[in-house]
C-alpha cells in the first residue's frame, strides 16, 4: 500500500522548488500563524456567535510515528540538484531525514465548518472544500453568501503552502473532522520534478489514496483517520501537522506575538481565542501579554519596528472618527482611531479587514517620523476593496499584481488618497499640539530698533554730501560678494562667500580627545545650511554639508554648538549639550549620540546631508541663536 501520490508526467521540466515556498520561508513564524488563523477564521460556524478557538501546540513525535514519511524520505533520495539552490536545498533535507525524533507543531480549531466531502475525493464540486483544499492549487473556495465570502480572509488560494515552508521536509499533514463526525487526514510534500523507480513525476505528493479509472485518469481519496494521536482531529474543525518543524518556527514568545500582532482586533471583538502550549489569548488578558515586557518593549520611544502595544491601546482609548478615501470613482468611509504623542518616534496605520486580521503597518507617505499612531477599519464595501488590494501573503495594500489598467490606476489613486487623508490628519493634530503663543503687538519693537539702526548707520558709515543740504549715506550689504581673481584683459566676476568655511582648532583644558579622536579639520557651517524643527520638547535639526567637497565625503562628523548674541557676538563655550538636552539621535541611524567634550560624537552624513533630533529638557531656552561647527 503507497500513502504518497505523485502525479507521473513523460519529462522533468522544471528543476526548482516552488518559488511561493521561499516567498513564505521569509515570513517565519509570523506568516505560518497569520495563514492558519486566517484560515480558521474564514471557517468559523455562520449561525454561532462564540469565539473561533485556535489550539497551537509545538513538541517531539518519532518519525516512525509520521504516516507515511518513509515514502517521502526515498522520493528525497532520488532528488537531482540543476543549481546550487536545489543541491543545497536537497542536503539539507536528506541531512534531516535522518533524525529518529523530530519537532512539529498543530495548529487546531473549533466553532468551525471544517471541511466538507472529504468522501468524495478528488471531485469538481465547488461544495467539496476537502477537494478545492486538497488537490487543488491557486483555489480557494467561495461562499454562496456574497457578504460572507467579503469578509473572509483567503483569496488568492496559495496560503496553503506555508504550512509546507515550515517543513525541513517541505511536508504537511491535515486532519478533518466534518458536520457527520467523519475523520479523514489529508496532506502534501513539496518536492522538485524527479525521475523515481525508472518514472518522472510532478513535484507535489498527496497523502491519498489512489483509485485507477483508466490507463491515464485516476482519482484521490483520503484515509480515514486512525494514525498516532499527534495526527487525531475528533471535534468538528481542521487541524494542521508539520512535522519535522524548522527550528527557527518552534519559539513559544514569538508565536505568541505573532498571534497579538496580526489579529489583536479579532482577539478584543471576542471573535477569536488563541491557546499557545496551554498559554491562553483572549479579549480578558490580551493587554497582559501586550504589556509584557518579556513579549514587548514598553518604552514607547523604542517601538521603531513593532507597534502592537501602540495599536492596542489607540483602537481601545481613542475615540472613531470618519475617514473618506477615494479612488476616483467609489468613496470609502472608514473608522479611523488616531493618537498623536511626541514620544512616539515612528508614524504607522495599521490596516484592519473586518475580519479583525492586521494586513499592513502602513507608512505614510513623508510622514513615517512623525509622532502618531493609527487604526484604520472599514466596513463591508471597503473590506471588499481591500481585499482586491492585498498581495499573496496578505501583508501590503498594492496595485502591483493588479492587470487591468483601469482597475490599477483606480488602486493608484486610491492608495495615494488615503496617504493624503491621514497626511492631512497627522498636520493638524500637529498643529493642535504645537499652538502659536498668540499675537504680539510689535509696533513699538519695529520703533525703537529703527530709530537704533539709523543711529548706528549714522555713526559708522562716513557721509556722502552732494549738496549742502542733503547728505546721502551708501552702505553695502551685509554679505558684499568677493571678487574673483581678474583676468588678464577681462573683468572682474563677484562670487559667493563659501557656506562651509575651514576654522583653525583651538584647544582647552576640558578637551580630553585621544590623538586618534582628534579631527582633521574643523568648519563652521552658514545659517543657510541649517534647518530647525521645534516641536513640543524635541528639536530636529539639518545639516546640508553637500557645497563642502571635504565635508560631503565623510561618512561622520563631530557637532559642536556656541551661542551667539544679537550684536553677533559669539560665546564657545556657554552652551553646555548635557546640561540643555536629555539626548540627541542621529537620525540616519536611530541611535542615541554620546556627547563627550560637549560635542555631539559620530553624527552620520548621508550624502552630505546629516540630521539630529535634540530631547530638549525643561530648561532649554528656546529663544537662543545658534552657530554650529562640525569636525571632520
Amino acid at each position: 500500500m503507497s500513502y504518497w501520490q505523485f502525479s507521473p508526467i513523460p519529462n522533468i521540466e522544471e528543476s526548482n522548488f516552488n518559488k511561493i515556498l521561499e516567498r513564505f520561508y521569509n515570513l517565519k513564524v509570523a506568516g505560518l500563524i497569520r495563514e492558519n488563523i486566517q484560515n480558521s477564521l474564514d471557517g468559523r460556524l455562520l449561525d454561532s456567535e462564540d469565539p473561533v478557538k485556535f489550539s497551537i501546540t509545538t513538541g517531539t513525535i518519532q518519525k516512525k510515528d509520521v504516516p507515511g514519511i518513509n515514502e517521502v524520505i526515498k522520493r528525497i533520495h532520488s532528488l537531482k540538484g540543476r543549481n546550487s539552490y536545489t543541491k543545497e536545498a536537497i542536503e539539507h533535507m536528506v541531512k534531516t531525514s535522518e533524525e529518529e525524533e523530530v519537532h512539529y507543531i498543530s495548529f487546531e480549531d473549533s466553532n468551525t465548518r471544517g471541511l466538507s466531502g472529504a468522501k468524495n475525493g478528488q471531485s469538481n464540486s465547488s461544495k467539496d472544500t476537502w477537494a478545492i483544499y486538497a488537490y487543488n492549487k491557486g483555489v480557494h473556495s467561495e461562499e454562496e453568501d456574497a457578504a460572507v465570502e467579503t469578509s473572509r480572509g483567503g483569496s488568492h488560494g496559495v496560503g496553503k503552502i506555508a504550512s509546507n515552508a515550515a517543513s525541513d521536509l517541505n511536508v504537511m499533514y491535515f486532519a478533518n473532522c466534518d458536520a457527520n463526525g467523519d475523520q479523514h487526514l489529508g496532506g502534501t510534500v513539496q518536492l522538485i520534478e524527479h525521475e523515481f523507480e525508472g518514472q518522472s513525476y510532478r513535484s507535489t505528493g498527496y497523502f491519498a489514496d489512489i483509485e485507477r479509472l483508466g490507463p491515464n485518469k485516476s482519482k484521490f481519496y483520503p484515509f480515514e483517520n486512525t494514525f498516532h494521536k499527534v495526527f487525531e482531529k475528533k471535534t468538528r474543525g481542521l487541524k494542521i501537522i508539520i512535522p519535522f518543524l524548522r527550528k527557527e518556527y518552534s519559539d513559544e514568545t514569538d508565536i505568541i506575538r505573532s498571534v497579538c500582532d496580526s489579529f489583536f482586533v479579532s482577539i478584543l471583538l471576542n471573535k477569536l481565542e488563541v491557546d499557545v502550549n496551554g498559554r491562553k489569548i483572549d479579549a480578558n488578558n490580551i493587554q497582559e501579554y501586550v504589556n509584557d515586557p518579556e513579549y514587548y518593549t514598553q518604552n514607547i520611544a523604542d517601538m521603531k519596528h513593532v507597534f502592537t502595544p501602540l495599536y492596542v491601546s489607540t483602537y481601545l482609548e481613542q475615540p472613531a472618527r470618519t475617514l473618506h478615501v477615494s479612488d476616483g470613482k467609489e468613496e470609502y468611509e472608514f473608522n479611523l482611531y488616531f493618537r498623536y504623542d511626541e514620544e512616539i518616534p515612528k508614524g504607522r496605520v495599521a490596516i484592519i479587514r473586518t475580519i479583525g486580521m492586521k494586513i499592513e503597518d502602513k507608512k505614510v507617505k513623508n510622514k513615517a517620523n512623525q509622532p502618531f499612531n493609527a487604526v484604520l477599519i472599514g466596513g463591508a464595501k471597503e473590506d471588499a476593496y481591500l481585499k482586491s488590494l492585498e498581495n499573496e501573503s496578505h501583508t501590503e495594500l498594492t496595485d502591483d499584481h493588479i492587470k487591468d489598467p483601469v482597475l490599477q490606476k483606480r488602486a493608484k489613486r486610491f492608495i495615494n488618497n488615503l496617504s493624503r487623508a491621514m497626511t492631512t490628519v497627522i498636520d493638524e493634530a500637529i498643529k493642535d499640539h504645537n499652538p502659536t503663543d498668540g499675537k504680539m503687538d510689535t509696533k513699538d519693537l519695529l520703533y525703537v530698533s529703527e530709530v537704533q539702526f539709523k543711529q548706528e548707520l549714522s555713526k559708522a558709515m562716513g557721509a556722502v554730501v552732494i549738496d549742502k543740504k542733503k547728505p546721502v549715506v551708501k552702505m553695502d550689504d551685509d554679505l558684499p560678494p568677493r571678487k574673483g581673481k581678474k583676468k588678464p584683459g577681462g573683468s572682474s566676476k563677484p562670487t559667493n562667500p563659501p557656506l562651509i568655511k575651514p576654522v583653525k582648532r583651538t584647544t582647552s583644558a576640558d578637551d580630553t580627545d585621544t590623538n586618534d579622536d582628534k579631527p582633521l579639520s574643523i568648519f563652521n557651517i552658514h545659517p543657510n545650511t541649517v534647518e530647525r524643527l521645534l516641536m513640543g520638547n524635541k528639536e530636529i535639526v539639518r545639516f546640508n554639508l553637500s557645497s563642502n567637497e571635504e565635508v560631503k565625503k565623510a561618512s561622520t562628523c563631530n557637532v559642536s554648538i556656541s551661542i551667539i548674541d544679537g550684536m553677533g557676538q559669539e560665546y564657545r563655550s556657554a552652551f553646555k549639550l548635557k546640561d540643555n538636552f536629555s539626548q540627541v539621535i542621529d537620525k540616519s541611524t536611530g541611535s542615541t549620540c554620546s556627547l563627550n567634550n560637549n560635542k555631539i560624537n559620530h553624527v552620520t552624513i548621508n550624502e552630505g546631508v546629516a540630521e539630529l533630533t535634540f530631547d530638549l529638557k525643561n530648561n532649554y531656552n528656546r529663544a537662543l541663536k545658534f552657530v554650529y561647527y562640525v569636525e571632520v
